[in-house]
């Protein structure tokens, strides 16, 4: 038995749609979800559905309860009084279920970072790897998928691309660095939940196939949109009062913030890309399958 926490989210989602694909008997595949009417009907007759939050200990205690493995990825909670209380708090109801019933592997959702000196805390990136810290005490065996900034994050800017031809972020313009597409976490996340001949502790980076800055990234939007596409860089203090605006909570926005400093400063470029850190999705590829038509809906 497999436990997808998140399963209609991007990365969740996809996990649980290449785990079906797979699957051959019905009842292998058990969801945390918190309103499963958001599962389609087709994925409801086939999967155990527990319905909750995946941070109520009552919850993962009957989600966990018989399963072999566990897909872990915390949701964002914008409104947290604490960047603690996101991560390392959500999860606590999780750990203490991982070893009340045996599961003998679990598969998160990190981030890079680990190892690479920062001035201060690097804000969801550092309460992120705490999470790590924290499953792996288990004894459990584990996997942190470790990824940098994510390509789907620019779809968030899908009306300012369509409506006024700009997207902004907090790098450089022309300060390059990975970026990985869901899909291919979600690839990742499946090949080590369906072999499980893995032991120990581990990262596992998913660097995307080439470091872009935001310059590339525009060249390409403008190339697959057939119109002309602008990058414009965010200052911090400009982050923090959008996010502010809308409605964060103060000790998030500035997690956020710095972890955005962060990634500025190089976090996301310590790890060398290999064959085995190399995912296959490619920035152009993502515009044309995922950017394309949410800009053109």
């Amino acid at each position: 038995m497999i436990v997808i926490t998140a399963p209609t989210g991007h990365i969740g989602g996809r996990l649980l749609d290449i785990l079906l694909e797979t699957s051959t008997r019905t009842g292998e595949l058990r969801v945390i979800v918190r309103d499963p009417a958001k599962l389609p009907d087709a994925v409801r007759d086939r999967v155990d559905i527990i319905t909750g939050s995946h941070g109520d200990p009552e919850v993962v205690d009957r989600a966990f309860a018989g399963a072999d493995a566990v897909f872990w990825l915390i949701p964002p909670d914008m409104s947290a009084s604490s960047i603690d209380s996101v991560y390392t708090g959500f999860t606590g109801a999780a750990t203490k279920a991982l070893t009340t019933h045996g599961v003998g592997h679990v598969v998160g959702v990190s981030a890079l970072g680990r190892g690479t000196p920062v001035a201060g805390s690097a804000g969801h990136v550092t309460a992120t790897l705490a999470v790590d810290d924290l499953i792996a005490s288990t004894g459990v065996a584990y996997r942190a998928l470790t990824n940098p900034s994510f390509m789907d994050n620019v779809v968030w800017q899908a009306n300012s691309i369509r409506d006024t031809g700009i997207f902004t972020g907090t790098l450089p313009a022309d300060y390059a660095a990975p970026l990985v597409a869901t899909r291919d976490i979600a690839a990742a996340a499946a090949t080590l939940l369906l072999d499980r001949s893995w032991t120990g502790t581990a990262e596992v980076p998913l660097l995307g196939p080439e470091d872009l800055t935001p310059t590339d990234m525009a060249h390409t939007i403008s190339e697959v949109l057939g119109r002309e596409i602008h990058y414009e860089q965010e200052s911090l203090d400009s982050l923090r009062a959008h996010l502010t605006a809308r409605g964060a909570a103060p000790e998030i926005v500035t997690a956020f913030v710095d972890m955005m400093r962060a990634k500025n400063n190089g976090l996301d470029n310590a790890v060398p890309r290999t064959p085995a850190t190399t995912t296959p999705t490619t920035f152009r590829e993502w515009c044309t399958r995922t950017l394309a038509p949410a800009v053109f809906a």
